[in-house]
């Protein structure tokens, strides 16, 4: 089972807006680079779930998505990572 030091959260941003900074939960186990944005730019719109998956990707979220479970208080603004790892964990991704 994994555990919190397995994971490594990464946090992309391509534009300005909230809606434009994604964070992805990563198996560092199964892969210790983590994301790998080339690879990803250029993978087939059809493929892109398979890319991340190769990629160790456990959740992929916007940051819209982070803004509303915190809103909620599901995810602790000053963890996320361990609040996603374990929402993760509470959803049956890991």
């Amino acid at each position: 089972m994994r555990t919190i030091s397995d994971t490594s959260l990464e946090t992309f941003q391509f534009g300005n807006n909230p809606e434009d900074r994604y964070y992805l939960l990563i198996d560092i186990v199964r892969n210790p680079n983590g994301v790998d944005l080339a690879k990803l730019a250029n993978a087939d719109p059809r493929s892109f779930d398979a890319v991340l998956a190769d990629m160790g990707c456990i959740l992929m979220l916007s940051g819209d998505e982070v803004q509303e479970l915190i809103r909620r208080g599901d995810v602790d603004e000053q963890e996320k990572h361990e609040s996603l790892f374990s929402l993760a964990r509470a959803e049956g991704l890991i």
